[in-house]
C-alpha cells in the first residue's frame, strides 16, 4: 500500500512511519523540517522536504508518490502559535486545505488526521471529557487544530473524502524534543538528566492525560480501516497532576532535585482527562504503556540523545 506521511520527520509521525515502514507499506514522507529532525528519518522511506501550505509543492509530491493513505501529522505547536498566530494558522488550515484538495484530485482513499484533544476543549465543563464536549480552545492552535477538523468533516459529508480525527490527549516518547517545550515529560526529564532545576509552569495542580507515543501510532493504523468520519479521543483516561508526574520522574531517573516555579504558560486548563471509552469500543484500541514504563523509556533516549 502507498503512504504519505506529512510531518512525517517529527516526534509522532517519524514513529507512524516506522510502524508502516515495518508492516510493508510503500511510505513516503512530507516535511519542511521547521520542528521535525533528520535523525528521525527512516532510511526506507522516501523523503520530500517541502511545506504543505505550498500547494503547488505538494502537488508535485502527490502526483510523484501517487498515494493511497494519507496520515497528517504536519502541525506548528502550541508555543509558536502564541508567538506568531499567523504562522500557526498558514500551517494548521491552509496547509490542511492543500491537503484535501490534492486528496479529492488524485482520489485518496483516507486521511487519518492527528488533532488536539487538550488544546480544543478549553477548560472543560465536564470530567471525563467525551468527545461531544463544546469547543472552546483557548490558544490559536487549539483553534487551527479543530479548524482542521471542521475542514475534513465538511469534504467528508460534501465530496465523500473518507477521514478520521485522533484527538490526542498529552503524547510523550522518544523523539519529543524538549527544546520546543510542547511536552512537559521531556522538558523535566531533560533538566533532570542534566542536573538542573525544572521549571514548573504552574503550581503543580494541574491535570493531564499522559499517552506514550506507541499508543498513539497503534490507535492511527486501526483507523485505516476503522472510523470513517469520527473523532475520537487517544488517551489514557487517566489523570495526573503535574506533581504527582514530577514524583514519577524522580523516581524513574533515581535522584532528588527541586523544581523552581515559573511563569504560569497561556492557555492551559487546570483539569484535562479524558473518555477513552468509543474509540474502546469502536476501533478496539486502549493503552498498554504505563506512564512509569513510557517515561523510563523517554528518559533512555534523552540520555543516549546527550551521548551522541
Amino acid at each position: 500500500m502507498r503512504v504519505l506521511v506529512t510531518g512525517g520527520a517529527g516526534f509522532i509521525g517519524s514513529h507512524i512511519v516506522d510502524r508502516l515502514v515495518k508492516m510493508g507499506h510503500h511510505v513516503s514522507v512530507v516535511d519542511n523540517f521547521l520542528t521535525g529532525s533528520k535523525e528521525n528519518l527512516n532510511e526506507k522511506a522516501k523523503y520530500h522536504e517541502a511545506d504543505i501550505s505550498d500547494l503547488e509543492d505538494l502537488d508535485r509530491v502527490f502526483s510523484e508518490e501517487k498515494p493511497e493513505y494519507i496520515f497528517h501529522v504536519a502541525a506548528g505547536y502550541l508555543v509558536q502559535s502564541l508567538e506568531n498566530p499567523q504562522r500557526d494558522a498558514k500551517t494548521n488550515i491552509i496547509g490542511t486545505i492543500n491537503i484535501i484538495q490534492l486528496c479529492l484530485k488524485y482520489n485518496i482513499k483516507k486521511v487519518i488526521y492527528s488533532n488536539s484533544g487538550g488544546a480544543s476543549y478549553g477548560n472543560p465543563q465536564q470530567i471525563p471529557i467525551p468527545e461531544t464536549h463544546s469547543i472552546h480552545p483557548l490558544t490559536p492552535y487549539g483553534a487551527s487544530k479543530y479548524a482542521g477538523e471542521l475542514y475534513f468533516d465538511m469534504y467528508y459529508k460534501n465530496h465523500g473524502l473518507k477521514y478520521t480525527s485522533l484527538r490526542y490527549g498529552n503524547v510523550y516518547g522518544p523523539r519529543q524534543r524538549p527544546e520546543l517545550e510542547g511536552g512537559v515529560i521531556s522538558v523535566f526529564l531533560d533538566a533532570l538528566i542534566k542536573k538542573q532545576n525544572p521549571v514548573m509552569k504552574s503550581d503543580g495542580t494541574p491535570v493531564r492525560d499522559y499517552i506514550f507515543v506507541d499508543d498513539v501510532v497503534d490507535a492511527n493504523i486501526l483507523a485505516m480501516s476503522h472510523g470513517d468520519g469520527e473523532a475520537y479521543h487517544v488517551a489514557s483516561g487517566k489523570g495526573t497532576s503535574v506533581l504527582e508526574l514530577y514524583g514519577i520522574l524522580q523516581k524513574v531517573l533515581n535522584t532528588n532535585i527541586n523544581y523552581v516555579l515559573g511563569k504560569p504558560r497561556v492557555g492551559d486548563p487546570q483539569k484535562a482527562i479524558f473518555d477513552i471509552s468509543k474509540i474502546k469500543k469502536e476501533l478496539g484500541w486502549e493503552p498498554k504503556v504505563s506512564l512509569e514504563e513510557g517515561t523510563r523509556a523517554t528518559a533512555e533516549w534523552l540520555k543516549n540523545r546527550k551521548n551522541d
